[in-house]
């Protein structure tokens, strides 16, 4: 069955976008960053097979101009109805399946590592017990409210943290697999 990740920015509050999903804040950010630094994202990317991302995700995405995620399969999980771009139609497709069928079927259909990207969407994957690594890049900011990356789970989700990365611009990179017996 496919292997679930997370990779995500967040305010040092817990946010990962204003209450009015703007990312101002993640651009302003990106601007200390110097040119050709890596922070683990392209490598992340090759790795992955397929992106389970939500409406509001898929939305905003829309908004950037180029599709960052070149010729990847996606998956929108939504219960409303979507037009997906014809440009895109070879690449994204739409599920309202729960998280679970979701996984079960990617693993039927041959992925092995599975992106999870959006907040309620990464909240109700780890609350079905499907992800098994969290990669989180703190953003020196306090936003004071937002839309934050975890919601109520149902249950305590045990983390093990396997590695830090503090870089001199003021951004930490946190890594940790969820910690569980069947695995």
């Amino acid at each position: 069955m496919p292997i679930c990740s997370v990779f995500i920015a967040t305010s040092l509050d817990g946010f990962i976008a204003r209450p009015d999903g703007s990312l101002d804040w993640l651009d302003d950010a990106n601007t200390t960053v110097p040119a050709g630094t890596e922070l683990g994202y392209e490598p992340f990317m090759r790795t992955i097979d397929v992106l389970v991302i939500g409406r509001n995700t898929y939305d905003k995405v829309l908004t950037f101009g180029a599709w960052p995620y070149g010729s990847k399969r996606v998956v929108v999980l939504t219960r409303r109805p979507i037009t997906i771009d014809p440009a895109l139609a070879d690449r994204v497709s739409a599920s309202a399946e729960d998280p679970a069928a979701l996984w079960a079927r990617l693993g039927a259909e041959g992925a092995q590592r599975v992106y999870v990207d959006g907040g309620v969407t990464i909240q109700r994957f780890l609350a079905a017990g499907l992800i098994d690594n969290l990669t989180i890049t703190v953003i020196p900011v306090v936003l004071g409210a937002g839309i934050p990356l975890f919601g109520p789970t149902g249950r305590d989700v045990a983390l093990t943290l396997f590695d830090v990365t503090h870089y001199p611009f003021g951004f930490v990179q946190l890594r940790y697999r969820v910690t569980r017996p069947d695995r």
